[in-house]
């Protein structure tokens, strides 16, 4: 029997999309400094403080304009102390694998599954974040096929909990340029999490796109804690301060390894999904850089779930700029939040 799927259409490749949907070269200077800066961050070069902060996912581009112009203006204030690359997710991963997949399914979240229109409006919403506020953003790479379709505008790469076991997006990872967090899995495994590293700091030989390629690895791949879930269901964050020492052990014991380096997820299982608990764990973290200059050197950053309402909303409810997936802070208590940190930071 021959394989059970019905071939739609046939989709623009990543090359053909980006002569469709050129970048202007002031756009491509912001990538191109931008990405150093964020690299120097990760090789110890650069001592501002990494913050990936953004909508759990960016289902709407209008508010989600709205909130990258608000935080620019917020970046501005504390620029000597801390460095934002947001969060512009546009792919979800589902546990079940039904219900809203972001952006690149969904242009409308109340409309049917459009692929190519969804390739389209991701892009056009990136290219616009950058024009419009001179941010060049972090994405989840949940297709690693599709990371070429916004190679161009992307300085931050997340792999998540639940792909960071596989094999392709491992490889995948070794080729991409900028850095590539891999999250611990969601069963808390942290060995998982680092043969994912030494994977992607690996050179490779693969098939991408219909090619083989090879890649020299990615020097710049580093962890992602975000706390896990154990046999019943229950969510155990791995924040805190004898974690994170855990995890220098770990990247101690394999010196091949380079550029040591943590962003702490302040939210899924290190929060157990409560929003707010994003400001306390936030700032336990920082109290651990502070009383340990190894845990300083080694976590470069937070990572937080953050939009212009608190909280959650269901698909059609129709408040602007409130999650339709996992629940975030608000605008407000965004806004005094990295206040807060800027003030802390040394």
């Amino acid at each position: 029997m021959d394989m059970q799927m019905n071939f739609v259409r046939k989709i623009p490749s990543p090359q053909e999309l980006k002569e469709q949907f050129p970048l202007t070269e002031k756009i491509q200077k912001i990538k191109e400094e931008r990405d150093e800066i964020v690299k120097n961050i990760f090789e110890g070069k650069d001592d501002r403080f990494l913050l990936i902060i953004g909508p759990c996912s960016a289902d709407n581009e209008e508010a989600v304009l709205d909130y990258m112009t608000r935080l620019a203006k917020v970046q501005d204030k504390v620029k000597d102390k801390i460095f934002m690359v947001p969060r512009v997710y546009t792919n979800k991963p589902r546990t079940k694998g039904t219900g809203y997949k972001g952006m690149l399914h969904q242009p409308n979240p109340q409309g049917e599954e459009d692929m190519l229109a969804g390739i389209i409006a991701i892009r056009e919403m990136h290219t616009r974040v950058v024009k419009e506020t001179g941010f060049t953003c972090a994405e989840e790479m949940l297709y690693p096929d599709n990371h070429r379709y916004l190679s161009d505008l992307l300085s931050y790469v997340a792999i998540g909990a639940r792909s960071v076991e596989d094999q392709q997006h491992r490889i995948v990872a070794s080729g991409l340029g900028i850095p590539v967090g891999m999250k611990n899995p969601t069963s808390g495994d942290i060995s998982v999490m680092m043969n994912s590293i030494t994977a992607a700091q690996a050179k490779q030989k693969f098939l991408y796109r219909g090619w083989e390629v090879t890649t020299e690895g990615n020097p710049l791949a580093h962890s992602i804690l975000r706390g896990y879930v154990d046999a019943f269901r229950r969510s155990h964050s791995n924040y805190h301060y004898e974690d994170i020492r855990n995890l220098i052990d770990c990247y101690a014991a394999d010196p091949s390894l380079k550029n040591p380096a943590v962003i702490i997820d302040c939210n899924h299982s290190n929060s157990g999904k409560k929003y707010m608990e994003q400001i306390r764990i936030s700032k336990d973290v920082l109290h651990s850089r502070h009383v340990s200059a190894d845990i300083k050197q080694i976590v470069k950053g937070l990572m937080i779930e953050s939009y212009i309402e608190d909280g959650a909303q269901k698909i059609g409810d129709g408040v602007y700029g409130k999650s339709i997936t996992d629940a975030c802070l608000g605008w407000d208590k965004t806004e005094n939040l990295i206040y807060e940190l800027a003030e802390t930071l040394e």
